[in-house]
């Protein structure tokens, strides 16, 4: 797909909307991703409210393309219908487990990109916003999510108003492995992050904040040991309250 190849995270969108009709085609175009069991794990919220998207919009600190795109997408892990479905065909379920969370949680992410792609293709723009794994009890709460049902995803969607440079990619070599993993020596660091690292914008962010390397601004600023751990503790506490531990 050549629009892989220039994919961008599109956060400003033009004041067009996104017909029911084409939203739908792209849903439905999407269930034929790749799933477990052939169960199709995963449920999708689409919010279109403005006053429903400025309830959700604390719980992704506040990044306005929430509230400014046409369209809010929450994908989430779901075995409540699977559940239900097996409780009302004298089947018993046993799903209320981490197992089953990671398995749904597994095929929403596939679901959720397989309509990014398709997105795309038609034009659209969207931007993935990985906050929703941060302050999921909000999210829940705003959703009304029950018992078996977790947000994983969600994206923004809309028309682009705005062409965004590409992000840098890390080359191949960072990421493959032949037969078994090799793991990264020092030599094999400096080489997979050197263009990373001698970016303009990169050594911008690392000398506006004081640091010494580009690393420090991920460890140091972004995603902090403190924030991971208590953002963890909030994940936890949301997995026990939907029923998934």
């Amino acid at each position: 797909m050549e629009s892989l190849r220039n994919r961008r995270s599109i956060r400003k969108y033009a004041g067009r909307d996104v017909s029911d009709l084409l939203l739908n085609d792209l849903l439905f175009q999407a269930e034929r991703t790749q799933t477990m069991g052939n169960l199709q794990l995963y449920s999708v919220v689409i919010t279109r409210d403005r006053q429903k998207k400025e309830q959700l919009a604390p719980a992704h600190f506040n990044q306005p393309m929430v509230t400014g795109a046409p369209v809010v997408l929450t994908f989430c892990a779901d075995f409540r219908r699977t559940s239900l479905w097996a409780e009302n065909r004298k089947a018993t379920p046993g799903y209320g487990n981490f197992l089953s969370f990671i398995n749904a949680m597994s095929d929403t992410l596939l679901y959720c990109q397989t309509f990014c792609n398709l997105a795309e293709e038609e034009g659209l723009g969207y931007c993935y916003l990985g906050t929703t794994v941060y302050m999921p009890e909000m999210i829940i709460d705003t959703l009304q999510l029950p018992k078996l049902v977790m947000p994983v995803a969600t994206i923004t969607l809309g028309w682009p108003e705005e062409t965004p440079p590409l992000s840098d990619r890390l080359p191949l070599e960072a990421i493959i492995h032949h037969e078994t993993f090799q793991d990264y020596t020092p030599e094999r660091i400096n080489r997979i992050y050197a263009t990373k690292e001698s970016l303009p914008e990169n050594q911008h962010f690392v000398e506006i904040n004081n640091k010494e390397t580009l690393a420090q601004i991920f460890t140091d600023i972004r995603y902090t040991k403190k924030d991971n751990e208590a953002m963890s503790e909030g994940m936890m506490r949301a997995l026990k309250k939907q029923g998934f531990v």
